[in-house]
């Protein structure tokens, strides 16, 4: 396994000005279930959905690695944000993946994101668990090679701000089904959001229900048709490889966050004979356990990423991916538990920073892959399919 050579990068970094007040305002998008739309304006001036984008494209060319360390730190300032804003990142290095791999039916991404333009995904259907090997959604030939995409997704971030929606749905009309993947645009119409994103946490990235109507997509914008089932293709792994990574480094990012609390928090307090909170040893080993934990999920998300850049190759890469993901967010869930604990109650309060992560760190269980899927996954590897 040889690392490719690495392609140009320009050091990138959310500047610290306006990390604080992405920070500021995620207290009241969480309180007012509003989208991020102001961190959305501000983030777009800086060149943020173009920095994946190639260096000669205009975009500052980082790959899966350093994104991942951009959304583990926006995610401590705000963790919706982050994650909503995060989905047009996985897209950008999805679409990275394959040209590093010779493929380049994603370049419309990469020209729509060099264009300042906002990346959604159009995937999660109710009741399908096998999320890109199989589709609830009918897709319709136009007899021209395109498409028209009738059926209903379920939490689509960024849905009052996507420029571009990927869809994929499930052909019927030959004899036998495809499934196919384009890109639609706002401006196409057939597409309805429903106002439903009422969530206990992740508020501000609006991820509402989305209904397809008969929405056509040409065929300049189809860019893959493949089988039902699991398949080895390129579009497949960049997508699967930056969604786990990219979601798993979100979920760092808020056990990173929460430990610092803790810190912060703990140091703060006096006990009535004078000594301070953080001089209790069991504290101060609960606090030491929550950055060792944390610690080695950021040392495995960047791992993989690195991996993912360098062009490692693996018959591993889905149970280590799976593997990373759940475990990032299991971490996380017990490191936010455990700062809560350590604080007292004052973190307790609804509108305490620790509570909004608590609420905040538990949507990731529902994120592809569910910790059960991601042992499903694990134990395949290890035994093999299950006997007929």
């Amino acid at each position: 396994m040889t690392p490719s050579t690495p392609l140009e990068q320009r050091p990138w970094a959310v500047p610290e000005e306006l990390l604080a007040r992405i920070a500021a305002r995620a207290p009241g998008y969480d309180a007012d279930n509003a989208f991020c739309a102001e961190d959305l304006d501000e983030l777009r001036r800086t060149g943020y959905l173009r920095i994946g984008v190639p260096v000669r494209d205009g975009g500052s060319g980082l790959g899966l690695r350093a994104t991942a360390a951009v959304q583990r730190t926006l995610a401590e300032a705000a963790p919706a944000t982050a994650l909503g804003l995060g989905m047009h990142q996985v897209w950008v290095q999805a679409a990275r993946t394959v040209a590093a791999r010779g493929g380049s039916f994603l370049q419309t991404v990469t020209d729509a994101a060099a264009a300042d333009r906002l990346l959604a995904f159009g995937v999660s259907e109710p009741g399908n668990d096998a999320v890109l090997f199989d589709s609830r959604t009918e897709a319709e030939p136009d007899g021209s090679g395109g498409y028209r995409f009738t059926g209903t997704k379920v939490s689509t971030s960024l849905a009052p701000a996507w420029d571009v929606l990927s869809v994929f749905g499930k052909d019927t009309s030959g004899t036998e089904p495809r499934l196919v993947h384009g890109f639609a645009l706002r401006s196409d119409g057939g597409v309805r959001h429903l106002d439903d994103w009422d969530t206990l946490g992740m508020r501000a990235t609006q991820s509402r229900t989305t209904v397809l109507e008969g929405l056509h997509v040409p065929a300049d914008r189809i860019v893959r048709v493949l089988p039902v089932g699991p398949v080895a293709d390129p579009l497949v792994f960049g997508v699967f490889a930056a969604f786990e990574l990219l979601v798993a480094s979100v979920y760092v990012g808020i056990a990173s966050r929460a430990v610092t609390l803790a810190v912060e928090r703990t140091a703060g307090r006096t006990a009535m004979d004078g000594t301070t909170r953080s001089a209790d040893p069991d504290v101060r080993r609960a606090v030491a356990a929550m950055r060792s934990a944390t610690d080695a999920v950021h040392l495995q998300v960047d791992a993989l990423a690195r991996d993912v850049d360098d062009l490692v190759d693996s018959d591993r890469w889905s149970p280590l991916l799976v593997g990373t993901k759940a475990r990032a967010v299991d971490t996380a869930q017990h490191v936010v538990d455990e700062a809560m604990r350590v604080v007292g109650g004052s973190a307790f309060r609804s509108t305490d920073e620790l509570a909004r992560l608590a609420r905040d760190v538990r949507a990731g269980q529902y994120h592809p892959s569910t910790r059960d899927s991601a042992m499903r996954t694990i134990a395949l590897a290890e035994f093999g399919p299950l006997p007929s």
